[in-house]
């Protein structure tokens, strides 16, 4: 029996080795650090090797240690309320706390305390299970502040923000409200689609149901009924613990006032309101491709404003740009239903005339558009008035492209313009050759400056108390350019001037006669000609300068060079400035002027009566002389305008304290005239024709009294 049952307890014991193995594999493998402190002594009897680990030990060294031994006293004391609950209640405890484990690293754990108590009810130990929840944690702590995170950007953004779950809404956020005009209570839970106009909602339902990461632009109701066109920018993202999706709502209405606003100033000429010069080639294009299929005709209208830029010269752009406008608006209003206007450009604009507009009907709407845009306006204290030169090309026997029409329509204008200007012509085929010879013309100028083919001609002033009585006071001579054109022969000005002003080949070709008229100035003085018997005095050149020249930055300067290359006194020069030049800027004007008469040069206001200066500015301007315009002398002595304007030219000179030349008297009787009113010079062909210099010095010595040389 003894034998037996030693056999039988080594069996048990055994057995329950194994079982125990069993346990402690099974407790190592488990994901939770499992220990069991006896209560008495609160001892460690078992650990797991997670739990030993844990702190440090393994998991023979950590049995019979304490609780103090093991977790350190300070947590000890903090655990120790779920402890005495465990053992003195026997209930179980759970909390969690922050470990900061042996590896260094501080983890978050969940510890669950179990009691153990025998059948008899006493409680002899507990059971700990620790599980490591930090990533749990973490990752809720995240959730949480991407949750406040959101909900701050929420109430921040300045664009609608929905939730919306299966349609429902869910969230909104302040922004939207305003948007809408509802509050809080009235969205929640209500279906997006009742938010949307009729017409957008199956585009928005789609989108819900396909729920793709999206953004489109739609249309949004007002809790008034107004529309309000949208964009919505659509993700799926976590809200409130579940799968939703957000929507940004952003309003367009500007963007979309915006984009029409781009798309009109695309089209529409920004000054006046009116369509462009691509808007409008457009239209005609496509009303050219219906009349050439029904057979009908066009009449197109180019327009172009009589004397714009000397507007906007005197009284600044932005009275010239008030002028385009009033004027822009008096061509809409003359217009018939169906016509169609532009803004082509600058002072130009185009008329398109309804189809079967005939030469009758055509000159009965040019004569509305001559009459409305001549009549005055008021403009910066005064009144002004501007007339239109008009040229009108028909479709199709005047051009069969866009282009060709409105580049006959613009040469007929000019020819309007040629003619006398504020009149219409048609175009004629001869026209365009004209054009073409302007070009060639303009072309073989530019030439003709690159090889000095100019050469200057002289002409006589003489003093009026002695003309035609047996001498001539020689007060001065005018230097008059001519082009020595190699084909043609001398070519006057007033067939190439306009072109080289137009092009700016003035101031090269203005500089040279500057240049050559001072260097004839010196060689008369060189030969002993003097000004009116005086032959001490030299005999001073007169150079006419144009408005373009007399503008350009640094022209005083570029006058002394010249005058101290050619080693010439001021006294020698005289320059003849255009009306028009003197409505520059005042200051600027003024000191020119003050510059050159502190040179000892002699400043002239040349075709006085043709512009529009106002006599205040004409009397605070350093001058010496006004000419009077040979327009005037011309109707001299029988025309009764020419009579009283020229007359009050000369008395308003001498009020100034000027002297006042007449230029262009060709008769005995023109110059008795201006004699008789009181003129101190004159100048023209009764005197002299304009000649070359040594015809000039052969006349100067013939009719001065000059001597020999």
């Amino acid at each position: 029996m003894n034998e037996r049952a030693e056999a039988e307890r080594h069996d048990e014991l055994a057995r329950l080795r194994a079982e125990l193995e069993h346990l402690r594999l099974l407790a190592n493998t488990v994901p939770v650090a499992i220990a069991y402190y006896e209560a008495e002594g609160r001892t460690c009897r078992m650990a797991n090797r997670r739990y030993a680990e844990m702190f440090g030990f393994d998991e023979q060294n950590i049995i019979g240690r304490t609780l103090e031994e093991i977790i350190g006293p300070e947590a000890a004391a903090n655990i120790e309320p779920y402890r005495h609950r465990v053992i003195e209640q026997r209930t179980a405890a759970a909390y969690e706390r922050e470990v900061r484990g042996a590896d260094g690293i501080t983890r978050i754990v969940e510890v669950r305390l179990l009691p153990h108590v025998q059948p008899d009810g006493e409680s002899v130990g507990a059971f700990v299970l620790i599980s490591d929840i930090t990533h749990h944690r973490r990752a809720e702590a995240a959730l949480r502040e991407s949750e406040e995170r959101l909900a701050k950007f929420m109430h921040a953004s300045e664009e609608g923000i929905v939730f919306h779950k299966g349609g429902y809404i869910t969230d909104v956020n302040p922004p939207l409200l305003n948007l809408l005009g509802y509050t809080m209570p009235e969205m929640l839970g209500r279906l997006t689609l009742e938010f949307i106009a009729p017409e957008a909602q199956q585009k928005v339902a789609d989108v819900i149901a396909a729920a793709p990461e999206t953004r489109y632009d739609s249309v949004a109701l007002h809790k008034d009924g107004t529309r309000i066109p949208v964009e919505f920018i659509v993700r799926t993202m976590q809200h409130q613990g579940q799968t939703q999706r957000l929507t940004i709502v952003r309003d367009i209405r500007d963007r979309l006032a915006a984009e029409q606003r781009i798309q009109h100033l695309a089209h529409h000429d920004a000054l006046t309101g009116l369509p462009n010069r691509a808007a409008f080639v457009e239209r005609l294009e496509r009303r050219m491709a219906e009349a050439r299929a029904s057979g009908e005709s066009l009449a197109l209208m180019f327009i172009d404003l009589d004397h714009f830029k000397r507007i906007n010269d005197s009284l600044g752009h932005a009275v010239g740009d008030a002028l385009l406008r009033t004027v822009a608006a008096r061509i809409t209003e003359a217009l018939r239903m169906g016509d169609m206007v532009a803004r082509f450009g600058g002072d130009e604009f185009l008329v398109l005339l309804a189809p079967r507009a005939g030469s009758s009907v055509v000159a009965e709407v040019a004569a509305r558009l001559l009459a409305a845009v001549a009549e005055p306006m008021p403009a910066s204290g005064v009144t002004i008035s501007v007339t239109p030169s008009i040229g009108v090309a028909l479709f199709p026997q005047d051009g069969a492209t866009s282009s060709e029409l409105i580049q006959h329509a613009d040469q007929a204008m000019y020819r309007a313009k040629s003619g006398g200007r504020a009149r219409m012509r048609f175009f004629e085929p001869g026209m365009a050759e004209a054009t073409l010879a302007g070009l060639a013309l303009e072309s073989r100028l530019a030439l003709a400056v690159r090889q000095d083919e100019f050469v200057l001609h002289f002409q006589p002033q003489v003093a009026l108390a002695r003309a035609g009585r047996g001498g001539a006071t020689v007060l001065g001579v005018e230097a008059l350019v001519r082009w020595a054109h190699p084909q043609r022969g001398l070519v006057q000005p007033d067939e190439f001037v306009p072109l080289a002003e137009t092009r700016r080949l003035i101031l090269p070709i203005g500089t040279w006669v500057l240049q050559q008229a001072i260097a004839a100035a010196v060689r008369w003085r060189a030969a002993g000609l003097g000004c009116g018997g005086e032959h001490e005095r030299a005999l001073p050149v007169a150079v006419n300068l144009s408005a373009v020249q007399f503008q350009t930055a640094g022209f005083v300067d570029m006058v002394a060079e010249t005058l101290r290359a050619a080693g010439a006194e001021g006294s020698m020069l005289e320059l003849e400035v255009p009306e028009r030049a003197l409505a520059a800027e005042p200051a600027d004007v003024h000191d020119a002027l003050a510059r050159l008469r502190g040179m000892g040069v002699r400043i002239t206001v040349d075709d006085f009566g043709t512009g529009t200066t106002p006599l205040a500015r004409v009397k605070s301007l350093p001058l010496d002389r006004l000419k009077v315009d040979r327009g005037f002398v011309a109707g001299l002595p029988h025309d009764a305008g020419s009579v009283a304007i020229a007359r009050a030219i000369v008395q308003m000179g001498h009020g100034l304290e000027l002297q006042v030349v007449a230029e262009g008297v060709e008769t005995p009787a023109q110059r008795d005239a201006v004699q008789a009113m009181g003129c101190d010079a004159m100048q023209g062909f009764l005197v002299a024709r304009p000649m070359p210099e040594p015809e000039l010095v052969d006349w100067l010595r013939r009719h001065a009294g000059s001597p020999p040389r």
